[in-house]
C-alpha cells in the first residue's frame, strides 16, 4: 500500500505505470475529491506535456487530444467538488481533522476566496490545495452554477493549456531537459507552494 501511494504521488510513475487513464483520474481526483489535495497536479501536467514531445510512445496520445482530455477531467472534477460541497455544506467546518482531511485547508481556501472572489476558481487552479477545495467551497456557499461553470471552464483551459503547452514546447526545443525532470518537479512544488503558504500565514494572522 505504501509503495502504491508513493507511485501515486510520483508524476513519472503515474505516467509510466498507469498511462493515460491513471493520468486523467489523478487530475480528476485532485480537482474533485476531498482527499486529492496531496496529488501532484502541476508536476503531472508538465511532465505529461514534456513526455508527449520527447517520448510520445509512453502516453500514445497526440498532444492536442491529450490536453483536451486533461481539460475535460479537470472540468468534471470541479463539478463533482461543487456537488459535494453543495450536499455536505457547513458540516465540513465541524468535521474533525483526519489524515485525509484538514479543516485548515478549507479555511485557507476561504481566505483566498474572500480576497479574489469568483476569480479564485480560476487562480486557484494554479495552486495546490486551493484547487482541490475551491470548487467544494463554491458548492458550500452555493455560488450560481452557471457562473461557477464559466470560471470552471476558463480555469481548466488556462491551467492545463499553459502548463502542458510550455512543457511540450520545451520538450520539442530542448529534448535534453527530460534528464532534469526531478529538479523541475521540485521547482514546481516550491513555486506553487509559496502563494498558498502566504495565504495560510495571512489567514492565521487574522
Amino acid at each position: 500500500m505504501l509503495d502504491f501511494l508513493k507511485q501515486l504521488t510520483d508524476p513519472q510513475s503515474i505516467i509510466q505505470y498507469g498511462g493515460l487513464w491513471l493520468l486523467l483520474f489523478v487530475v480528476f481526483a485532485e480537482t474533485g475529491l476531498l482527499v486529492g489535495f496531496f496529488l501532484p497536479g502541476d508536476s503531472l501536467i508538465f511532465i505529461s506535456g514534456l513526455l508527449c514531445a520527447t517520448k510520445p510512445q509512453l502516453l500514445n496520445t497526440p498532444f492536442i487530444p491529450l490536453i483536451l482530455l486533461l481539460m475535460f477531467a479537470a472540468i468534471i472534477g470541479n463539478i463533482f467538488g461543487y456537488w459535494f460541497g453543495n450536499k455536505v455544506g457547513a458540516k465540513l467546518y465541524t468535521r474533525k481533522d483526519s489524515f485525509l482531511f484538514k479543516k485548515q485547508h478549507l479555511i485557507t481556501t476561504k481566505a483566498f476566496y474572500d480576497t479574489h472572489g469568483g476569480k479564485a476558481l480560476i487562480l486557484g487552479r494554479f495552486l495546490p490545495i486551493i484547487r482541490t477545495f475551491a470548487p467544494i467551497l463554491a458548492g458550500v456557499i452555493k455560488i450560481d452554477f452557471k457562473k461557477f461553470m464559466l470560471y470552471n471552464i476558463i480555469g481548466a483551459v488556462a491551467w492545463i493549456g499553459s502548463i502542458a503547452s510550455i512543457a511540450y514546447f520545451l520538450g520539442k526545443q530542448f529534448p535534453w531537459i527530460e534528464n532534469y525532470i526531478g529538479y523541475i518537479v521540485i521547482g514546481l512544488i516550491v513555486i506553487t507552494t509559496i502563494p498558498v503558504l502566504i495565504t495560510y500565514l495571512k489567514g492565521k494572522k487574522k
